[in-house]
Formats: C-alpha cells, structure tokens, sequence
C-alpha cells in the first residue's frame, strides 16, 4: 500500500528504514478505537458542511463495515501498512473512492493517535479497576472467614504481635482499593479530547471540537492544541498506577510464597495454581505467585523507559513517541493476567489456621501487653519495658513462656503481677482487647470488612 505521505518524496523508504518505522505490528490493537474516531470526525466534517452528508455518510457506512469485518475475522488487518490509520484510511478509499481520502482533512495523524491511545487506555481502565474489584472481592471475602483467626504480626519480619488474619488481609484490601482510586483518579485526568489539535497549530476549517468531544466520551476538548498531540503525563500517570498496583501484588505473593513454606506452613495453595518440579517429586511450587513477583519488574521498566524517552523531546510531536505504545500495552497485559490469575488464587487456597496460631504462641508476642499490664498497674512504662525485657530473657534462658511462667517467678520480678495477668497475655484478648479504630480488634476488624462492602454496594447500586 502506497505510503499517505510521498507526495515529497522521490525514492521509495528502504526496506529496513520502513520496517523500523511501522508501528503496526503494535498499535493495530487500537482498531476499534481508530475507526470509532472515524466516524465521529466523519460526522462532524458533514454537520460543518466541510463534506457533504453524502460523503459524510458513505464514510461512515464504510468504516462500519471495516470495523464488523475486521471483529469477526473477514477482513485481516495488512501487516505490511505503516501504521493502523493507514490501514483504515487506505481501506476506506479501496471500498468508497474519493469521499474516503477527505476523512483526513482538518486532522493530523498526531491528533488522531493521541485520540485513539486516550480512547484504547480508557477501555483498558475500565476492564482493570473491574480485575482490581474481583480481588478486593476475593481478598475480602478470605477475611471474612477468619476474623477470629490468630498469627503472628511482623516486622522485620520478626514476630511482633498477635494479629487477626483478616486484619492482615484488610491491609492488603485497603491498598488495591487506592490503586482503583489511583487508576479512576488518572482517567478522569486524561479523560480530554485532542482530536482537532492537527499537528500541532489546530486548523483553518470552521471545526466542532467540543461535538467530537461529547461525542467521544470526553469531559471536553483539550485546552491547548500543541498539548493535545506531544505530551503523555497521562501514559505515565497511568503506567505509575499500574505499577503500584503490581507492587501491592507482589508483596502478597511475597507473603503467600514465605507462607506455603514448609518454614512457615500457613496456607496451601491449591493444586491449580502451583506446579511441581521436573526432578524432585515432593515439590509444590508457588510459581503464579513467582510469575507476578517477577512480572512487576517489566511494569517498573516500562514506566522508566518512558520517563526516559520523554524527558528530552522538544515541543511537539517527535517520532519517539511512538515509543509509547508497547510499554503501556504490555503493562495492561501484564497487571490484567496477574490480576486475572490472584483473585482465584487465593480464593482457592487453604488456611492453616492451627499452624498460624502455633507460631503465635511462640516468641514473645504478648511482651507488649505484658509492659501494659505493669503500666495500667501503676509502673512507669519505660520501666514496665525494660523489666518485660528481663522477664523475656528469663523465659529463654529456661525454654519457657510468658503463659507457662508461674506466679512465683513473675512476682520475684516485681509485686504487681496478680493472677488476673494470664487472662491479659492471653492470644485472644491480647487481639480483640485492641479496640482502636483500624486495628485487630474483632469489632475493629468487623468495621473494616463492613467498610470495604459498603464501598462495593455503594459502586453497584
């Protein structure tokens, strides 16, 4: 197909030049997008009396009829076109003649592709934050199960406190409910038209931006045409979402991996989402979880890469942009099979909960409420720390714990201690008793669970 720009031109692009130029290798997955603002700038050049309605609407009948042949397979999209536009354009003018070749007036395809990319990522938006809900959903639901559920809280990864499962997976709930609003709060940003900026200094016809806009889904037509066609903020805003989004995943998948350890032995995966090992039979490895911890690392290098093609480029477009398109399209592939394969994942996995509450009783985790106990008795708490440190020392140096450790030996620490303190260190209350709004507490933990299901009811109704 003969290139839309070798009026200029005397030699034909060399081969190996055309080929590290096309771009349609990558960007003809924005076909619906680019035929819908075909359409849309058809109608408008018709409604100014640019074309005719005739034309106007030959065009539109024949871009309708592209886009259902290219949807259910009969007509295949031509590798050997620079780009998909030209694809488009040059099939129109096949199929309708002449009416086909003024599509193109009063627009650039530096418009056209920055319309087409908005219109693509704002469908993949939509599908995202609907993955991003399922696994809120999932999560949440794994909560709901076990609010009475106890195991060690860390840091350091060192056992700190008693928890309740369904605190530390409310943690993670919280987290993909600010990368919806991260993602929401991006589109709302992008969501603007360019379309009409042309290449760069708009145009002489007598266009309707703010038709094409409405027209489109946009809140309105972007302010400044050399804007509209060489920045894309928004595919980095976007791209640092997502790769939050994949970090806050491969965190979890951190946890799920130590957790089905024999180390650890929390939870089991379920035998559809681990594989085995080609030479050592007793393996059950944890490889969905692997493959999206190692998969946020090429969203974090798409992201960077961009940054890095950006930063230099004057005012407007530059042929580097094109580089945008395989990054962003491969972090929404990326984010949206990882999402795809989580939220079952861990729908579907065992919790042990006798193993989580067998760590718990183990290392010191009530010294916290063991300092309280002497400060609600009157110690001063610096001193009510230091002494639980003793008394920890105490316990480790005779293979014992703050539950088994007798009477007698706590009061040779200090007269305070009454009996009521076993009922203080106890794992269960030492996670309901802490009451504070967000926190353990079984009725804090309630609240919680409460809150993430009106947020859902709320986007539902």
């Amino acid at each position: 197909m003969e290139k839309l720009w070798t009026g200029r031109f005397k030699r034909p692009l060399n081969e190996i030049a055309d080929e590290f130029n096309a771009s349609i290798g990558f960007d003809s997955r924005m076909f619906r997008q680019d035929i819908s603002g075909s359409v849309v700038h058809a109608q408008m050049l018709a409604n100014q009396g640019i074309i005719s309605k005739e034309e106007g609407e030959k065009i539109v009948g024949g871009l309708t009829e592209i886009l259902s042949e290219i949807e259910d397979g009969r007509l295949e999209i031509d590798g050997k076109c620079e780009d998909i536009h030209m694809f488009v354009e040059g099939e129109l003018t096949r199929r309708i003649g002449e009416a086909g070749k003024k599509l193109h007036t009063a627009r650039s395809r530096n418009d056209q592709v920055a319309l087409d990319l908005r219109l693509y990522l704002r469908d993949e938006c939509d599908e995202i934050l609907d993955l991003l809900r399922e696994v809120v959903k999932a999560v949440a639901g794994v909560a709901e199960q076990h609010v009475d559920t106890i195991l060690p809280g860390y840091t350091h990864l060192q056992r700190a406190q008693p928890i309740s499962f369904a605190q530390h997976l409310l943690a993670y709930c919280a987290m993909f409910m600010r990368d919806e609003e991260r993602i929401s709060d991006a589109v709302r940003r992008m969501n603007v038209s360019p379309i009409g900026s042309c290449a760069l200094a708009g145009t002489t016809y007598a266009t309707d931006r703010d038709f094409e806009a409405a027209k489109l889904g946009f809140r309105e037509p972007c302010m400044n045409s050399i804007d509209g066609v060489s920045d894309r903020d928004f595919c980095l805003e976007l791209m640092s979402a997502f790769a939050i989004a994949m970090m806050h995943l491969s965190r979890f998948c951190e946890e799920l991996i130590l957790w089905s350890s024999w180390e650890f032995g929390f939870v089991e995966l379920d035998d559809s989402f681990t594989t085995g090992s080609s030479i050592m039979p007793q393996k059950k490895n944890a490889d969905m979880a692997e493959l999206i911890r190692g998969k946020t690392g090429r969203v974090y290098g798409h992201l960077m890469a961009l940054f890095t093609t950006l930063k230099g480029l004057p005012l407007a477009y530059n042929k580097d942009m094109q580089e945008d398109k395989e990054g962003i399209f491969d972090s929404i592939d990326t984010l949206k099979m990882s999402l795809r394969v989580f939220a079952p994942m861990v729908e579907t996995m065992k919790v042990k909960k006798e193993k989580m509450l067998a760590a718990a009783k183990e290392g010191f985790i009530n010294a916290t409420d063991l300092a309280d106990y002497l400060t609600k008795k009157g110690m001063p708490f610096r001193a009510a720390y230091k002494l639980t440190g003793q008394i920890v020392a105490f316990c480790i140096d005779r293979r014992t714990d703050l539950e088994s450790m007798s009477m007698a030996d706590y009061k040779s620490f200090s007269e305070l201690f009454e009996e009521d303190l076993y009922q203080e260190i106890s794992l269960e209350n030492c996670v309901n008793k802490r009451i504070s709004k967000g926190g353990t507490g079984r009725q804090s933990v309630l609240r919680q669970l409460e809150t993430v299901k009106q947020c859902y009811s709320n986007a539902n109704s």
